[in-house]
């Protein structure tokens, strides 16, 4: 497992939720623990860090990469410049996830973000989202079946098509096609041109994105999180993603050493 201190350190967003009576912020054990099979140290972010100035810089600057996780709750749409409020809503998520996109990519930090994290990083970057995307024409229903067990809800669910010469083909060479599953009510409707389109569903419907011109930030619509260590495909995304945060670790120590 080598030594605890030589892994890089993910900040992990959390959620945040109403738990009998009291508020609580959260984050599922199988992000931390595909994190931590996959090489990294993750750390738990909550979410006051975005309200206290120069908290999450303070953060930032020990930090090695960050990993943005799935969550039942939608973005609130006045992120996208749309009316109308959502059925389930996480403010704080979405003021610590925007803010801790947009410096993360300045710093060119290595970032990594699943199902909702995609959504954050599509509008972070001043792209649009599908409300509900089983409503649109000419796509499918992306949702996941609640009265099934977990087992089958995060089975594969449906293809995706690899595009290519991209940051996705070179992470998965001889891949062009894989199944994922899919848990997801909302979806990607446009992209800002700093985004580039890394694979699709058969329906059309963008399945991936990745940041032009950084080291590593890349965005996934399904949950690859889940039981990595049975998915080759996942387990590549994870590792290449922990690699990204190691080369920035080693690059922040020699730039101290060569300032001490």
């Amino acid at each position: 497992m080598g030594n605890i201190f030589n892994r890089p350190i993910v900040g992990v967003v959390m959620c945040r939720e109403c738990i009998e009576g009291h508020y609580t912020q959260t984050v599922e054990e199988k992000y931390l623990d595909a994190v931590f099979a996959a090489g990294g140290l993750p750390v738990a972010l909550p979410q006051v860090l975005a309200s206290q100035p120069y908290a999450l810089d303070s953060v930032i600057a020990r930090l090695d990469g960050i990993f943005l996780t799935g969550s039942p709750s939608n973005i609130e749409p006045h992120h996208y410049g749309e009316e109308g409020i959502e059925e389930w809503i996480d403010p704080g998520r979405d003021k610590l996830a925007l803010t801790l996109i947009r410096s993360v990519l300045d710093q060119r930090l290595p970032l990594f973000a699943a199902c909702r994290g995609m959504q954050e990083l599509v509008v972070a970057t001043g792209g649009a989202l599908h409300r509900q995307v089983h409503n649109e024409p000419g796509f499918m229903d992306h949702r996941e079946d609640l009265s099934q067990s977990a087992d089958i809800q995060y089975g594969p669910a449906h293809p995706v098509i690899v595009e290519p010469g991209g940051l996705l083909e070179s992470l998965l060479p001889g891949t062009p096609l894989f199944e994922v599953n899919s848990l997801h009510g909302q979806g990607t409707r446009r992209l800002s041109p700093s985004l580039r389109v890394e694979a699709s569903a058969p329906d059309g419907l963008v399945e991936a994105v990745s940041v032009r011109d950084h080291p590593f930030a890349l965005g996934v619509q399904w949950h690859p999180e889940w039981r990595i260590e049975e998915n080759p495909v996942s387990r590549q995304l994870f590792e290449a993603f922990i690699c990204a945060c190691r080369d920035a670790m080693v690059e922040e120590r020699a730039v101290q050493e060569n300032v001490l």
